[in-house]
């Protein structure tokens, strides 16, 4: 077929107008396709890529002609998952209808780095001619599953066990979560819409609620406690965190509260604070309370000059309650004197229990002369000791007791706190000293007796470290004379001091137990003196008085104690000779006796010191295995001109003779007294009639001399 020559031009222009109608719209076509916001991803049937927009080079990293004829699944699917995906789009090509949209999908896609992120995948189908072409839409959901997992956490969040609650700017309830429900018992359907104004107990003022949105206002969030109230009308504590949400121009939008119930945490906290300051039985404040409140008195005397007064209160023979009725009788006691304290002050002072039967009373504002505070503070005592002495009333038995109580005055010219309690504490002593059941005010004399007695321990701890101790020994003979034994007797060499008299330090030593370190030392001394005395032939006779306190031989090991000295310096068991003091034999009797007869079958003596003076039972003397009997010098010094004090010297030679014991007189310093004492039969001596206590080297003229020297 051959053309017409004249229409060839037009169907040359027709045809180059539908090829450019074709062209701009295949442009118009791929522009849009570049525009697009998802990645649109052209394949044939076998998977490949036909075209492939510059959203997909952005998504995925691969540039168009690398991806062209390239199988979607290795480009864009995950390894493990490209073979669901073959399989899925086989299935697909076999159900699809031409021009079909298939199913959006939730999948992972995979980015030429090999970096997974969620993906959405929407594909659609032609069919032309038996032939499958498919066109999917991929969008990155990247940003949408973080928005959703925040979400999913928002709403677990604000469905936790602390309760929340959202308002508008007015504060108009929009909405709560369940833990509100359950910890004000308003329902949701009955909060939403009403005022926080729901919630307020009372509890706070409007200036607490000022404060509050004032600070809200400035930084945006505010976090504290505070009292509400439930729909049960119970007011409850909570922690509260209120915040304010913004929107972009800054103006509140909303508001936030957080809060908790803190009613456990409430009660823990007050169970501390008592267990802290309080006493469990009394409930009355503890030390540590009143020591706070004390330092808060003093300070406010400086500022308001008014006097105030400590009282001191110790029950009397408190622990004879104790031992006969038992302790639980005793807190009975304890607790009803607490009442019968509190019952005697007014409500602005203090009543305190420091421990066992202590209880202190601090009185304030008194009035700003002393002198009429220290009336004040008497008249209160006296009041005390009254309301004391008032029988005490138990299940089947009616209980009399009383108090002894001392009182120190302070003001704003008082020194610490502690200067303060020593002084009560020792004014409660002084009344005690004073026959009990008494008051007695602190006195400035004994404070400085007590402080010299402290000085004085601290030397005497001192000097047992230092060695500063030394050894006298008194000479003890018979009626020809002739030295028999010595009594060893401690001094106290002091540096600064001098010779210390044993009466100024011993009892000391005794109320602060030093006289166990002190009494060991004198006893290993004594028995190295013994036995360097035993290896010669001139002074082996010698025996030697070594004086034994209570508190020594108490000690469970004392007998131990004794023997292993004995055995360390090698002195002859038979020549030691310990003096006992009758004020041992008030308690423990069996016990005494039992380590008495343990060092007696060891060879060692026992001597009864100031015999007659204490407390010991005749029973008990003659089950004791005492060797010998000293006659008290008390006895002595009347005994020439006292028929009764001669007659007590010579029943106590008479008995100790009867029972088979040496008997000894003590204190004889004149010829007169020695006279009497022999005719009385009593044959061994001791006192300064026959020597004064002196270092050992003293003791070399007895070796040579008889008493007849002294006349």
């Amino acid at each position: 077929m051959t053309m017409d020559p004249a229409t060839t031009p037009h169907l040359r222009e027709e045809l180059l107008s539908t090829v450019a109608v074709l062209k701009d719209s295949l442009e118009r076509a791929q522009l849009n396709l570049d525009a697009a916001l998802d990645a649109v991803i052209n394949m044939d049937e076998a998977g490949q890529v036909t075209d492939w927009n510059r959203q997909a080079e952005r998504m995925f990293g691969y540039s168009r002609d690398q991806a062209m004829r390239c199988e979607v699944a290795e480009l864009i699917v995950p390894p493990v998952h490209r073979e669901a995906h073959r399989q899925g789009m086989r299935r697909y090509m076999r159900t699809a209808k031409p021009t079909i949209i298939g199913q959006r999908v939730e999948v992972l896609g995979m980015r030429s780095d090999g970096s997974e992120f969620p993906i959405e995948l929407t594909i659609a189908a032609l069919i032309q001619n038996g032939t499958h072409f498919f066109c999917a839409h991929v969008r990155d959901i990247t940003d949408r599953k973080r928005v959703e997992e925040h979400l999913r956490i928002a709403a677990v969040a604000f469905e936790s066990d602390e309760g929340m609650v959202i308002t508008d700017c007015d504060g108009v309830i929009l909405r709560v979560n369940q833990s509100f429900s359950a910890i004000t018992g308003y329902s949701a359907a009955e909060a939403l819409g009403q005022s926080m104004n729901l919630l307020r107990s009372g509890r706070q003022d409007d200036s607490f609620y000022k404060a509050m949105w004032t600070r809200i206002r400035q930084a945006g969030t505010w976090q504290g406690e505070m009292w509400n109230r439930r729909k049960n009308g119970e007011i409850y504590p909570e922690w509260l965190t209120v915040t304010a949400v913004r929107a972009g121009q800054g103006e509140v939008t909303h508001y936030v509260g957080i809060f908790a119930d803190i009613t456990k945490r409430k009660a823990a906290e007050a169970e501390i604070q008592q267990l802290a300051f309080y006493d469990p039985l009394t409930n009355l404040p503890n030390r540590r309370l009143l020591t706070d409140r004390l330092k808060q008195a003093l300070a406010g005397c400086a500022r308001s000059h008014g006097a105030g007064a400590l009282l001191f209160i110790d029950l009397d023979h408190f622990k004879n309650l104790n031992d006969t009725l038992g302790h639980d009788q005793g807190d009975v006691l304890l607790r009803q004197v607490a009442v019968r304290l509190k019952a005697c002050v007014r409500d602005g002072d203090t009543v305190a229990r420091l421990g066992g039967d202590e209880f202190v009373v601090m009185l304030l504002d008194l009035s700003e002369n002393l002198t009429e505070a220290a009336a004040k503070a008497e008249s209160v005592g006296e009041k005390i000791l009254l309301a004391l002495r008032q029988p005490y009333q138990f299940s089947q038995l009616t209980h009399h007791s009383s108090a002894s109580l001392g009182v120190a005055m302070f003001n704003e010219a008082s020194q610490s706190v502690d200067d303060l309690l020593k002084r009560a504490d020792l004014a409660l002593y002084q009344a005690k000293d004073g026959g009990r059941n008494t008051l007695r005010f602190f006195d400035p004399d004994m404070q400085a007796a007590m402080s010299a007695r402290a000085g004085l321990e601290a030397d005497l701890r001192l000097g047992l470290q230092e060695k500063q101790f030394l050894l006298y020994y008194q000479p003890q003979v018979d009626v020809q004379g002739r030295l028999t034994g010595v009594e060893a007797l401690v001094r106290w060499q002091h540096p600064r001091r001098g010779m210390v008299h044993p009466a100024d330090f011993i009892p000391l030593a005794e109320d602060t137990r030093l006289i166990l370190p002190l009494g060991q030392w004198v006893l290993e001394a004594a028995c190295r003196q013994l036995k360097a005395w035993a290896d010669q032939s001139h002074t082996a006779h010698l025996t030697l008085a070594v004086n034994v306190s209570a508190i020594q031989f108490h000690r469970a090991d004392f007998v131990q104690d004794v023997l292993a000295t004995l055995e360390l310096t090698g002195a002859p068991a038979a020549r030691l000779k310990l003096e006992l003091t009758e004020s041992l034999l008030v308690k423990d009797v069996e016990d005494i006796i039992a380590k008495m007869m343990a060092l007696k079958a060891q060879g060692v003596g026992f001597s009864l010191d100031d015999f007659g003076t204490g407390y010991s039972s005749l029973s008990y003397l003659k089950r004791l295995p005492l060797d010998q009997l000293k006659i008290d010098q008390s006895f002595l010094h009347e005994a020439l001109s006292n028929p009764k004090d001669a007659a007590i010297a010579s029943v106590i030679v008479t008995l100790g003779q009867r029972l088979g014991m040496t008997v000894m007189a003590e204190g004889v310093e004149s010829r007169a007294q020695y006279e009497f004492l022999e005719r009385e039969g009593c044959h061994h001596f001791q006192g300064y009639y026959f020597g004064r206590p002196a270092p050992v080297e003293a003791l070399e003229r007895f070796f040579s001399s008889s008493i007849h020297s002294h006349e």
